[in-house]
């Protein structure tokens, strides 16, 4: 406990403090009761209906949700002072499972109910987060702001490893009803703390323009088509997510459960690895920035990516050289741990220079319309990788993608 307060007084300014360990504590709650609460009560559905088809709309409806509300979460963080958004959406998220609590006391916890109330939750959640993010140069000085951006990609690797781990326990011993309660208490609890944070620690005073929802979108559009730095920073999170999608999310536990066979402890641990990778980058990313320009630490960057994904493909490929399960799951998470390293060193500085670059009247919409065309790339990769895996060798999605992903490296200044 000491050396975290002394680390908190080399890392940041004293008037700096309480606003970190507010975000924080406030970010910690609102990420792990969604992470868990969606977990969980998927599992929850699976049990109720016996069906794969309903468990997967459960956790559809989390990112529907978002691709569908972020555009107007950004007119609505521009719009309105975010530390009133933040607090609001959290205690709204809180009434929320409580309301639900009561009815299902009264009334059985059924399919609609919880479709309903999981698509609310995430409604409230994007707005949460997009109005959050928008306000962190806010929070802190220039010089903290890195450091307050490794600090919620670490918050959201550790909900993304402990999530589904708890919601597995929570769903074996605890009546899901009264963790739904517990949730709810735990949302409020976020909410009034979030009261306390100074918002206008480093902000200029401004008047909030009046913006129309569907102007204000338009606006937001016209603001990134007109500036070549954004368009090329939001190019960059765009093909990155399509080779994630197309190479990764699909090929790699295609290749670990129905190729190579390993046991789902196994493919739990290679999984594990990734948000594991995403924690170690998040620590060290400010010093490594320090030293290296962005521009050529992204290339090398995406060249260390490109080489992991063509790596999930070799052992298949070269399938005549046998390996035990034990050298493979070592392999696999060694692959999928300098990935988190190598996503966390490209995000965490794409989203300080989005904040540092993007005025704070246009800071929400930016974001929200970047991480909207985003979302939807992702789903689109995993579509068009879903419909290959059966039709092609497995090893070929990744070798493929892993060239292109080189190629592009090379070329894209």
């Amino acid at each position: 406990m000491l050396e975290s307060s002394v680390y908190l007084k080399e890392a940041f300014d004293k008037k700096e403090i309480p606003n970190i360990l507010l975000y924080s504590i406030g970010n910690l709650i609102s990420m792990f009761g969604t992470s868990i609460y969606n977990f969980c009560i998927a599992l929850y559905v699976l049990k109720l209906t016996g069906s794969g088809l309903s468990f997967s709309i459960t956790l559809i409806l989390g990112v529907i949700s978002a691709v569908i509300v972020n555009p107007f979460a950004g007119v609505l963080a521009d719009k309105f002072n975010k530390k009133t958004i933040v607090v609001i959406m959290d205690l709204l998220n809180g009434v929320l499972l409580i309301t639900l609590y009561f009815l299902s006391s009264m009334n059985g916890l059924n399919i609609l109910m919880i479709y309903v109330s999981t698509f609310i939750l995430n409604i409230f959640t994007t707005i949460y987060n997009i109005s959050f993010e928008s306000a962190k140069p806010n929070l802190v000085s220039d010089k903290s702001l890195m450091k307050i951006n490794s600090i919620g990609k670490i918050i959201d690797s550790i909900s993304s490893i402990l999530g589904p781990m708890l919601g597995g326990v929570v769903f074996a011993f605890m009546d899901i009803r009264f963790f739904i309660a517990i949730n709810g208490v735990s949302f409020i609890m976020s909410g009034i703390l979030e009261i306390f944070i100074d918002f206008k620690l480093n902000y200029e005073e401004k008047n909030l323009e009046e913006i129309a929802f569907i102007e204000g979108i338009k606006a937001g559009f016209k603001y990134i088509r007109e500036r070549k730095n954004v368009i090329k920073l939001v190019g960059i999170m765009i093909y990155l997510n399509f080779f994630i999608g197309l190479s990764i999310n699909v090929p790699m536990p295609f290749i670990i459960n129905n190729v190579l066979k390993l046991s789902t402890k196994s493919f739990g641990i290679i999984e594990g690895a990734f948000p594991v990778g995403m924690i170690l980058g998040a620590l060290f990313v400010n010093k490594v920035n320090e030293k290296y320009p962005y521009d050529k630490l992204l290339k090398f960057m995406i060249r260390v990516l490109a080489i992991c994904i063509l790596m999930i493909g070799i052992p298949i490929l070269f399938s005549y050289i046998k390996l035990n399960d034990t050298t493979y799951l070592i392999y696999y998470a060694i692959v999928m741990g300098v990935m988190g390293v190598t996503i966390a060193f490209i995000d965490i500085p794409l989203f300080y220079i989005f904040q540092n670059i993007i005025p704070d009247e246009y800071r929400g919409r930016v974001l929200s319309l970047t991480l909207t065309m985003t979302k939807v790339t992702l789903p689109l990769a995993l579509i068009i990788s879903g419909s290959l895996i059966n039709l092609i060798p497995s090893y070929t999605l990744s070798l493929v993608g892993g060239v292109l992903l080189l190629i592009i490296s090379y070329f894209y200044k």
